[in-house]
């Protein structure tokens, strides 16, 4: 059985209080442990201490990014997280420096992740609807799917030394939503992949 960071990106506004990043996080939660994997919740709004998510990170297997997607990223309290926790982490808790060495400065840009062999899976809430994605005629997105808008976060992972699962989506959150079809698809996904 897995280790099991899952961390709830969510910052509440008064138009978006976050009830369904949540329910994704109590439903993860919920059925990996019954499922036998230790898990550990993060809640970014109820901040955070530096080594105790450094220390997270180095007892998880997998991590889950559970966010909304705000502006096409992070919400901002999760990027000051990024930039107070991930920095934290460059001496060797997450990675040695950026992977380059003096004597060749020019190779191996972000090869330094020491979180070899763990994987992160990010799982994302969209207003965006999913015929916005990978559909060329589509104003915005131009034919680009989640993991291309997606790519800083896999990037950032993958500095560690992480592999991804596949991602997974819920669109159209705030106008259309399907609350208990996401969530019924977000379980088959959780048995599926763990």
């Amino acid at each position: 059985m897995s280790n099991v960071l899952i961390i709830n990106a969510h910052h509440k506004y008064p138009f978006s209080e976050g009830r369904m990043n949540a329910a994704l996080v109590q439903s993860a939660d919920e059925l990996l442990r019954a499922k036998g994997h230790q898990t550990r919740i993060v809640t970014i709004d109820d901040g955070w201490d530096v080594e105790q998510e450094l220390a997270n990170h180095q007892w998880a297997d997998i991590v889950i990014l559970q966010t909304p997607v705000n502006w096409m990223m992070v919400p901002w309290t999760f990027k000051k997280y990024m930039d107070e926790v991930y920095t934290a982490g460059m001496g060797g808790a997450l990675c040695k420096g950026d992977g380059r060495h003096h004597d060749a400065p020019k190779e191996n840009y972000g090869a330094g992740g020491t979180l070899q062999g763990k994987r992160y899976m990010l799982s994302l809430t969209f207003n965006a609807p999913a015929e916005s994605f990978n559909a060329p005629d589509e104003y915005l997105f131009q034919g680009k799917g989640v993991d291309d808008l997606w790519l800083p976060m896999h990037m950032n992972f993958r500095f560690f030394g992480m592999e991804a699962m596949p991602t997974f989506a819920c669109y159209d959150v705030m106008k259309n939503g399907d609350f208990e079809g996401d969530l019924a698809r977000f379980q088959s996904y959780l048995k599926d992949n763990f």
